[in-house]
């Protein structure tokens, strides 16, 4: 009989949306004449179609799959070289310069988050916040990896900040969060920074929501730090940014600063592990998604998703309004497609989860699914149609 990883043991039985996705179909099966009453605003989905620079990059690069000239099969486990130029174009207009070369281009910024684990022995000290995208959690948990967490609460406007009487050897960023919509500063980050070049520490910076900040202050990228490509990797995706939810596209950047010390005394690059890796486990981004991206990430393309993220916004704003006139603290709402608020009432937030879908027919996210820290906070996403956020929030509003 084979040796199970026991460390599943220690996974929570059912991933966060999956049990969201139950009890809405149990809801669903129970009361089938309000079935399609239900508003959903807590699995961050989009609802806007993809922009038009990248359905007619879609479309060309299909067309060149159809005839011998211009046949691709196989691709570079990298990414196409013009990709990548793309993406460090597009870093370049935002004020950061990152190598091309350190560009990785994969299927999604969940996979590459989650697979990075790989990269790092089982007996590193990992650093998470709580509230927190489950992912980092169970990836590390079915390593059998030991996890500290850092508290982001209230008080601290949910930005934990270093602790030096910590000594973590992998820290886990998200700015803008999810699941708060909470966004460091640039200051905080550099205090992020100077810890893990102190402490000889890694970053892994997932800033899948950079296109959201529309404060100018706030940084998109961990590279805005000076000293950041010394100790950080950052995760992108087109999936909020473009729509690519279905599409699926994203990119890792691992400079090629990232050097350790072996037990050996040899040195270690982690741009070369991770390509080695990716070369092994994984076979690219197909042709068609790549060639799209790249038409993205022109002006005129990221122009187009800016309409969609300010469409987006426009939710935001009015579930922030909605709160506000109900005096219900919250984070997020402006720089950040998510809205995380107190739960009213002292509910705890499976409670909230269950009154707001018998009594309103509205499915949020409970914040208890990130962490300790979320038992009495819930996440509502803008991702939704103005029609149905419009009407989610009237309903929430008799509802309190």
């Amino acid at each position: 009989m084979p040796k199970l990883n026991e460390n599943y043991l220690n996974v929570q039985d059912s991933y966060l949306f999956a049990e969201i996705a139950r009890r809405v179909k149990a809801y669903e099966e129970s009361h089938p004449e309000k079935a399609g009453d239900i508003i959903r605003l807590g699995i961050g989905d989009v609802t806007r179609p993809l922009t038009k620079s990248a359905v007619e990059g879609l479309h060309k690069a299909v067309d060149e799959q159809a005839v011998p000239e211009t046949f691709r099969g196989y691709g570079p486990e990298q990414g196409y070289a013009f990709v990548r130029e793309a993406v460090a174009d597009y870093y370049r207009r935002n004020g950061i310069s990152v190598d091309p070369e350190a560009i990785f281009i994969s299927d999604g910024a969940k996979s590459d988050t989650g697979n990075i684990t790989e990269l790092f022995a089982k007996d590193n000290v990992i650093l998470v916040p709580d509230p927190v995208y489950p992912v980092y959690v169970d990836t590390n948990t079915m390593d059998g990896k030991q996890i500290v967490y850092m508290n982001g609460t209230e008080e601290n406007n949910f930005l934990p900040m270093p602790d030096d009487s910590v000594k973590a050897d992998v820290i886990y960023l998200c700015s803008p969060n999810n699941p708060t919509g909470a966004c460091y500063n640039k200051e905080q980050l550099r205090a992020w920074v100077d810890y893990a070049l102190k402490n000889e520490a890694v970053i892994l910076f997932d800033s899948a929501y950079e296109a959201f900040i529309s404060e100018p202050e706030l940084p998109r990228s961990i590279y805005a730090v000076e000293g950041a490509e010394k100790c950080a990797i950052e995760f992108c995706s087109l999936s909020k940014t473009a729509g690519f939810t279905g599409t699926r596209f994203s990119y890792t950047v691992v400079p090629k600063q990232l050097v350790y010390t072996a037990s050996d005394g040899r040195q270690l690059s982690l741009r070369d592990m991770w390509n080695r890796r990716q070369s092994t486990k994984f076979n690219g981004t197909p042709y068609i998604i790549q060639y799209a991206a790249a038409q993205v990430f022109t002006e005129q393309g990221m122009k187009e998703c800016m309409e969609n993220i300010s469409y987006y916004m426009e939710n935001a704003r009015v579930i922030a309004e909605t709160l506000r006139k109900k005096n219900i603290p919250f984070t997020g709402g402006v720089n950040s497609p998510y809205i995380w608020f107190k739960c009213p009432n002292g509910m705890e937030s499976w409670e909230l989860f269950d009154y707001l879908l018998e009594n309103i027919q509205v499915v949020g996210t409970p914040g208890a699914g990130f962490g300790v820290n979320g038992k009495n906070h819930f996440r509502l996403t803008s991702f939704g149609t103005h029609e149905k956020t419009k009407e989610a929030m009237e309903r929430f509003d008799k509802l309190f």
